[in-house]
């Protein structure tokens, strides 16, 4: 007999006809086909880990503590200046630096004699230096006056300096120390100069004499800034003597003054003298120990025209040592040796020069404690 299914139970059917569908499509992945001879259960692997044992540390630095670590701040020291999250980038470095050295020595009913005596020694240095990528500029101005005042007698002048230098340079690339500069220097004094005890007849004064130096070269100057070397072939020097008595009498090798058989003047001696030579130039900085700094100026000029390979020399050579942020003690001396200068001069009974004189080597030194402030 047929097996006659209701229209009522037709739903059902395609119902469960339907769910069996859906569930045999879920598992997309086959199962693995196992053939009938292997009767022994196998399991599919996919991934395999293997972890190596980590292996302990042998060697421990010395001061190193893995389970317990202290973070000590006994050797950190405050800063000096507040620091400033805002500062804007500057391209400019600056130092300014006031200070005045004293010394004294005073005698109460001293047996082996002496003289009271009190010497002072102001100076102001500004320092203004500008470097971007190829260029760099340099300037520096320092002023220096000192005084002596001793008992039983008049007060006499011990330093005079006023110096201004400016060098600019430029360089092919970032990484050169070679620079092609231009250098311009100048040189002269406050007040008058005596040669003590007179003090009639001033042997210098503001001007004369003046010294200016002007020209084009090269400069090797390191990375920190502590060592400039200044090489020039041509530089043009200009020596000026704005006191017309000085000028009469040809002092600082400017041309002196014609004249007369009674020594009157006919033509009055010339105020500026021009040269044409060799200029080098150096300046260095080294720190021997901590606070103690060693600085060293020396320039070496010889004339091409006049007196080619007599070598003018200018050096100066300083040792700072900083006590604190305010008390500075300076060792300095300063050599100095120029043919246009003339010593040991000897006049007639008419005041008429017979003999001008040689050229000497000048030699200074100085010690100074004292207080020195930078701002």
């Amino acid at each position: 007999m047929k097996k006659v299914v209701s229209r009522k139970s037709k739903p059902l059917y395609y119902l469960l006809f339907f769910i069996s569908i859906v569930a045999y499509s879920q598992d997309t992945i086959p199962s693995p086909i196992v053939p009938d001879t292997v009767l022994i259960d196998t399991t599919v692997v996919d991934t395999i880990v293997i972890r190596k044992t980590q292996e302990k540390i042998k060697h421990i630095p010395r001061g190193v503590n893995l389970m317990n670590p202290v973070i000590s701040f006994k050797r950190t020291k405050p800063l000096k200046d507040k620091y400033d999250p805002f500062r804007v980038p500057s391209f400019w470095t600056k130092e300014n630096l006031l200070g005045i050295n004293l010394s004294e020595v005073a005698f109460v009913n001293w047996n082996a004699g002496g003289d009271n005596a009190v010497s002072g020694l102001g100076f102001l240095k500004f320092v203004r230096d500008y470097k971007f990528r190829y260029f760099k500029w340099d300037n520096i101005v320092e002023l220096r006056y000192g005084l002596n005042a001793q008992e039983g007698r008049k007060m006499r002048k011990t330093e005079d300096v006023i110096r201004l230098s400016s060098n600019l340079g430029y360089r092919r690339d970032t990484i050169s120390n070679w620079y092609y500069s231009v250098q311009l220097n100048f040189n002269t004094q406050f007040s008058n100069g005596y040669k003590y005890p007179d003090r009639d007849n001033p042997i210098s004064r503001f001007m004369a004499p003046g010294y200016l130096f002007f020209g084009a070269g090269t400069s090797y100057i390191s990375k920190n800034q502590r060592f400039n070397l200044y090489m020039s072939p041509i530089t043009q020097k200009s020596t000026f003597v704005l006191d017309q008595d000085l000028a009469d009498k040809g002092a600082f090798g400017v041309e002196k003054a014609i004249l007369d058989s009674n020594g009157n003047v006919i033509t009055p001696g010339e105020n500026h003298r021009l040269e044409l030579g060799i200029l080098i130039t150096h300046k260095w900085e080294f720190n021997i120990a901590e606070n103690i700094d060693i600085n060293s100026r020396l320039n070496l000029y010889t004339d091409y025209l006049r007196s080619f390979g007599n070598v003018d020399v200018d050096w100066e050579l300083n040792i700072k040592m900083r006590v604190n942020k305010y008390i500075l003690t300076t060792l300095g001396t300063h050599l100095i040796y120029d043919d246009d200068i003339l010593f040991d001069e000897v006049q007639n009974e008419a005041g008429i020069v017979t003999n001008p004189g040689i050229p000497k080597i000048q030699f200074k030194q100085v010690l100074g404690v004292g207080v020195a402030v930078d701002f």
